[in-house]
């Protein structure tokens, strides 16, 4: 039986904002580099905007009522982070003029981290 969490973040999905649906254009359907993404997803007590579980990345999108909800957006990331999330916000004026520049973030948040170079005399022997 589906909870009220469940309940709201499928309403959250049939009223997306334009700018939600603009981003979900590139990102849904493993269109992004074949990563999957979901959007408006239940976790722990919280909806997030967009998630990807694979690589452990939440995208947020904050519109100009958003700045009133700080406070609580501190405690619900640290939440996030504390379950292995990384966070990605962005504002929506900022995914509508400048979606390359937010697909280039997120790209960045998904490939790994290029490993280190050994240090001297620890690499493979000759």
């Amino acid at each position: 039986m589906p909870t009220k969490l469940t309940n709201f973040a499928r309403q959250l999905r049939t009223n997306s904002t334009d700018t939600e649906m603009l981003l979900w254009q590139h990102l849904r359907a493993g269109r992004f580099d074949g990563y999957k993404f979901k959007r408006q997803q239940p976790l722990g007590g919280y909806i997030v905007d967009f998630v990807c579980f694979e690589s452990r990345l939440i995208i947020e999108l904050d519109g100009g009522q958003h700045a009133d909800q700080e406070d609580a957006d501190k405690i619900r990331d640290q939440w996030l982070s504390s379950q292995g999330f990384q966070i990605l916000r962005f504002w929506n004026n900022e995914v509508l003029t400048n979606l390359e520049g937010v697909m280039q973030c997120v790209h960045a948040a998904l490939s790994p981290s290029p490993r280190p170079s050994p240090v001297k005399g620890e690499g493979e022997s000759q």
